[in-house]
């Protein structure tokens, strides 16, 4: 419920008239993308579950049966008012605009002339109809793809009178089309695809008449599943499951606001779904393609205004020996308000440089085009020796990871897919360079992927450092992904599974007792969810003890801030924004020490027993102070974009209208940005 919960938080973003209204469109299609995902996994996940008989019961003590009533009760209020705002709110304002979507029922002659041309040029020649008869059984649909049920009447050319087809559309074509200004009379007009091939599907099936025509989406379970006992090679055999993604139990069913009751329990039926799986949305099927509409729009003004990433000091000089900074002090690097080239640029130094032997890396996502891991393919080429643990099931990047690990064997590097059971979700890089005669150690640790495009997009802090001790944890984990043997003691590291919940625990419970010895005693951690049990109930006794407790979550919190006798020293806030909260920071005032930690992992079970994640301190003292006064006080002080939950797990979003106007995000931008980019005249 938690995960609905912080959807209906992205959709205050779309609902916001103080949003830039493109970037409310974009919110409104991120809430379609994460409802996607939902029913993918969790949705399908519960059906799994009550599918098999299981009687287990969750956090809650409710059984999945009970769950799963209670989200689609959730998911369909939610999707309701996502379609409310995109019809009564977005769509008119867009018009005012400029930005008009152009109804089949109000083309002109010249509007329909233009789209039978683009049907016939463009849409036609790709399609397949299928009519449905004894030799052409309902088709095999796709997970998420737009689909069109036609009910049929007359006989074909070979005096078949099927009475119902199905029609896929394209994948290939986009789900909005811009329309020639001089056509549609408007600066930007887009027509919808399912308008199109509503209009012109019976071009498709020639002497019958098209009684009805009506859209349709199956969200399928895309959970892949890998026998661990059972498998010889991790690589093959998720190559052979990724196709079934694609073909997965359906988990749910989306209709147009038109489709009639016959053809909606038609498609239940071949679905295998019930009435609670449907739901039928006003407006067009899949609102996530609409996502490239304010890439296609020149309105900067309806945009949020752009900025360039900054750069520290030390790495603005063009071609900097990233070696010989490194080994000065400590580099912070805080994304996306300053640059993720310097992590690229220490790689492609790191390949290129002939005093380095070895370059070590974790690899969850990194997308299908980087700069990184044509480095390491190169550093391999040229003979160091390169190492890759490379995360298989990192789930919806499996395919992109599978092709580089390709790519990286036949380059000669070493590639190792972690420890099977447990998702490699650190994120770690190290070089080993000769110098003076020694071989010397650099590394980077960060909370967030080694994936340039979503470094523009999340919060994260990166760290570059030289510490000998930090590296040599660094490089026992590498060992123990590579090879095999027991756990080192590690100096720094906290790291799961091994130690990372115990010490996260003992942390908490060191504040715990410097509060009962009468000391001030203080926690501030940020994540992106918080329900591990025993962290939960060491927080709260420490809250009993008097510790002052902090917590920034993005997501899910299964804890209860703010109750009298167990939490009235917890508050727990949300800051949703035009960035992508995904720093982990925890803090600890341990008596003056002020212990600051970065961490790839949340608070959650899987987390601290399933993976392996890192969790590394930052020791410069100006770096910590950096870290909290960038990542968490900054946080705390936003009144503009934070919700606070309330003790009954309610979320409110707190706006002090007396108070000067406090946006974290903003005020980073402002700080540790270049400059902001001029906003052009309207296109």
């Amino acid at each position: 419920m938690g995960l609905l919960e912080f959807n209906r938080r992205v959709l205050a973003q779309a609902e916001n008239t103080s949003v830039p209204l493109l970037e409310r469109l974009k919110y409104l299609c991120i809430v379609s993308s994460n409802l996607d995902e939902f029913f993918e996994i969790r949705v399908a996940g519960l059906k799994e579950q009550i599918k098999v008989g299981a009687v287990s019961t969750g956090p809650d003590g409710m059984e999945a049966a009970q769950i799963l009533r209670q989200v689609r009760d959730q998911a369909h209020q939610i999707i309701e008012r996502q379609y409310q705002v995109f019809n009564n709110e977005l769509t008119p304002a867009l018009a005012e605009q400029g930005i008009r979507f152009l109804r089949r029922t109000h083309w002109n002659e010249a509007q329909q002339a233009w789209v039978k041309d683009f049907f016939l040029r463009e849409v036609m020649p790709v399609l397949t109809p299928i009519g449905l008869d004894p030799a052409h059984p309902f088709p095999r649909v796709l997970n998420k793809i737009l689909n069109f049920a036609l009910e049929l009447q007359g006989k074909d050319a070979f005096g078949r009178n099927s009475a119902k087809a199905i029609v896929q559309a394209p994948r290939v074509l986009p789900r909005a089309i811009l329309m020639p200004p001089e056509i549609s009379g408007c600066q930007y007009g887009f027509v919808f695809l399912s308008s199109i091939l509503h209009a012109h599907v019976g071009e498709l099936f020639s002497g019958m008449e098209v009684l009805g025509c009506y859209q349709f989406r199956v969200t399928r379970n895309s959970d892949l599943f890998v026998d661990e006992e059972e498998v010889k090679n991790l690589r093959v055999s998720l190559q052979g499951e990724l196709p079934q993604r694609h073909f997965g139990d359906a988990v749910r069913l989306e209709v147009a606001d038109n489709c009639t009751p016959e053809i909606a329990e038609f498609l239940m039926q071949q679905f295998d779904l019930g009435p609670d799986d449907l739901y039928r949305v006003h407006g067009p099927v899949n609102l996530v393609r609409l996502m490239r509409i304010p890439d296609e729009v020149n309105r900067p003004d309806l945009k949020f205004q752009e900025f360039l990433p900054g750069m520290p000091p030390a790495l603005q000089k063009k071609g900097a020996d990233m070696f010989k900074l490194i080994r000065k002090g400590d580099v912070l690097l805080h994304h996306p308000y300053q640059s993720f080239r310097p992590i690229i640029d220490f790689i492609q130094q790191a390949a290129a440089d002939p005093q380095v032997v070895s370059i070590k890396q974790t690899v969850y996502r990194t997308g299908a085009d980087s700069a990184i891991m044509e480095a390491l393919i190169a550093a391999a080429q040229r003979g160091k020796e390169v190492t890759v643990v490379v995360e298989l099931l990192a789930r919806f990047d499996e395919e992109a990871n599978i092709n580089w690990a390709s790519r990286l064997e036949q380059a000669g590097a070493h590639v190792v897919y972690g420890v099977v059971g447990h998702k490699t979700h650190a994120k770690m890089l190290m070089v080993i360079r000769r110098e003076d005669g020694k071989l010397k150690r650099y590394v980077h640790l960060a909370t967030g992927n080694y994936h340039p495009r979503t470094a523009k997009l999340y919060t994260d802090f990166g760290l570059f450092t030289s510490n000998e001790e930090v590296c040599s944890d660094v490089n026992q984990v590498f060992v123990q992904l590579t090879g095999l043997g027991k756990a080192s003691k590690l100096s720094h590291l906290w790291q799961s599974p091994f130690t990372l919940h115990s010490q996260v625990l003992r942390a908490i419970q060191n504040e715990t007792r410097l509060a009962k010895d009468g000391k001030s005693a203080q926690i501030i951690a940020k994540m992106n969810a918080l329900l591990e049990p025993e962290v939960i109930s060491a927080l709260y006794e420490a809250s009993n003890a008097g510790v002052k407790i902090d917590l920034i979550v993005r997501g899910v919190c299964a804890l209860r801030p703010g109750v009298p006798g167990l939490s009235e020293n917890i508050t727990v806030r949300s800051i949703i924004g035009r960035f992508l909260e995904h720093t982990r920071i925890f803090y600890f005032r341990n008596n003056l020490a002020h212990d600051v930690y970065l961490s790839s992992a949340d608070w959650m079970d899987r987390n601290f027993f399933r993976r392996i994640e890192v969790c590394f301190p930052v020791l410069d003292p100006k770096l910590k102070k950096r870290v909290i006064d960038e990542g968490l006080k900054t946080y705390l002080q936003d009144n503009s974009q934070a919700w606070e939950m309330d003790g009954d797990n309610n979320w409110h979003l707190k706006v002090t209208r007396s108070a000067t106007p406090k946006c974290a995000q903003a005020q980073l931008l402002q700080d540790l940005s270049g400059k902001m980019a001029d906003t052009p005249d309207k296109a």
